[in-house]
Formats: C-alpha cells, sequence, structure tokens
C-alpha cells in the first residue's frame, strides 16, 4: 500500500466521520440538527474512549495488586509447609540453641 494511498484514505475516512456534507448525516435537512447530531456523537466517543482509558488504567492496577496478594498467598502457604515440615530451618544458623539441643 503506497504513502498516497494511505493518505486518501485517511482524508476520506475523516471526511465521512467529520463532514456532514459528506457523511450519512447529509441526508437530515437542516444544518443545525446535523451539526448537533455530531456534537452528541463527538460526546459520545469522547465519554467512550475516557471511560475505556481509565478501564484499561485500572485493569492494569487490579493485576499488580491480584499478583501482590497471590504472591503473598504463596509465600504464606510455603513458611506454613517448611515450618510442618522442616521447622529446623527457622533456628538453624541463628546462633541460639533450642531447649534439649547440645553442640
Amino acid at each position: 500500500m503506497s504513502l498516497l494511498s494511505i493518505r486518501k484514505f485517511t482524508v476520506y475516512a475523516w471526511n465521512y466521520v467529520f463532514n456532514h456534507e459528506i457523511s450519512p448525516l447529509r441526508n437530515i435537512p437542516d444544518v443545525a440538527v446535523r451539526h448537533y447530531i455530531l456534537q452528541i456523537l463527538g460526546f459520545m466517543w469522547a465519554v467512550c474512549f475516557s471511560i475505556a482509558i481509565g478501564s484499561y488504567t485500572v485493569f492494569a492496577a487490579s493485576v499488580i495488586g491480584h499478583t501482590v496478594l497471590l504472591a503473598a498467598a504463596a509465600i504464606t502457604v510455603a513458611t506454613y509447609t517448611t515450618a510442618a515440615m522442616k521447622p529446623r530451618v527457622f533456628t538453624s544458623g541463628l546462633g541460639r540453641r533450642i531447649d534439649g539441643e547440645h553442640e
């Protein structure tokens, strides 16, 4: 696809959406009503994009938050499992003696 055809397509798409004399809004006889409808559509799209971008931003924060919570749960399970099966892991190398244990 050449640069010229991309430019033509972009201009055509822009005019189709934003030019009330080219878009299907041209079928509305009153120019003021055409303008009003175009303003409503523009506002609607602005709100939709704002909500979408906000959702993506919140989604990223949510993913990070859930990852941290899952990691904390995994660390807790690993700690409890180790404490139940190999409790000496937590006392070895601390320089203290456990009751009944001699060096």
